[in-house]
């Protein structure tokens, strides 16, 4: 009885519409009535250059920005435990900030400093003597610029993640293998890489999802140009479905993404999976 609003909840704005999508996604509009048209939509994507491009897009931005991301975020966790950084709190503070930044405003920021010749940005390559970019025109910078802006957001809640990980490992084992003669690097690569694999497959995982369904920051930056060069699945599905009203396909896209997601993910716990876990 207690569980009862929160599963009708669930049931409406969960479960109902995932099973809707799916039946949506083998289904066509013909004059106004949605009729059932089989695997007609998942054999249109195999043909749409649009969605070869969405895909395309997305997978570099996944493989270039989330290990920038992860390496960045590992880092600046480890440096901030150790004990030649001072002001700890503040730095933590100022690096998980941006994660909890409202999308919306820390996207509009971005495009601010970005757009055109004359920005921020560019007047300060100025003062070095380097020509203006045009940062959200050019499909190279504008891909770049888009890597940037969500690399900033994340990148510091990854860090708090890898911060929870790091004060799990046994200080003792860093001991024992100083006085074995390990130095730094040695001590980070033996004991702490491995050690974090769990939580490194966690925030890889997430991250890589996140990256897949990247669509806010491409919409608000760029709209998914110059030339189609930042647009992602997420985005070429939300104007299939509503700009051109192609429910049917877009359930499609929904559900391919889904299978990639969850392909990905698999291939992740089985490359960082450890013999203690088999």
């Amino acid at each position: 009885m207690f569980l009862a609003p929160a599963l009708v909840l669930f049931a409406a704005f969960q479960i109902y519409p995932i099973g809707r999508s799916l039946i949506l996604s083998f289904q066509t509009r013909e004059d106004g009535v949605m009729v059932w048209d089989g695997v007609d939509n998942y054999t249109r994507l195999l043909s749409d250059p649009d969605f070869a491009q969405a895909l395309g897009n997305t997978f570099l931005i996944l493989l270039v920005q989330v290990p920038i991301m992860l390496t960045i975020a590992l880092l600046l966790a480890v440096a901030l435990r150790s004990s030649f950084v001072r002001f700890k709190q503040g730095f933590r503070l100022v690096y998980f900030l941006p994660a909890v930044t409202a999308l919306l405003a820390y996207a509009i920021v971005f495009r601010t400093l970005l757009n055109g010749d004359s920005t921020v940005l560019n007047q300060f390559l100025g003062f070095a003597g380097i020509e203006p970019i045009n940062w959200l025109g050019d499909p190279f910078w504008a891909r770049v610029s888009l890597i940037a802006s969500v690399t900033w957001r994340w990148t510091g809640y990854n860090m708090v993640i890898f911060l929870a990980g790091l004060s799990a490992i046994d200080p003792s084992l860093k001991e024992a293998a100083s006085i074995d003669g390990a130095n730094a690097f040695q001590s980070f690569r033996s004991i702490t890489v491995p050690l974090l694999r769990p939580v490194i497959l966690f925030a890889l995982t997430t991250s890589t999802i996140g990256a897949l369904q990247l669509f806010d920051e491409a919409y608000i930056l760029t709209k998914g140009g110059p030339s189609g060069a930042t647009l992602t699945i997420v985005l070429y599905l939300y104007r299939t479905a509503f700009k051109s009203l192609d429910f049917g396909y877009a359930s499609a896209m929904a559900y391919v993404l889904v299978l990639i997601v969850m392909a990905l993910a698999i291939v992740q716990m089985r490359l960082l999976r450890t013999k203690d876990d088999e």
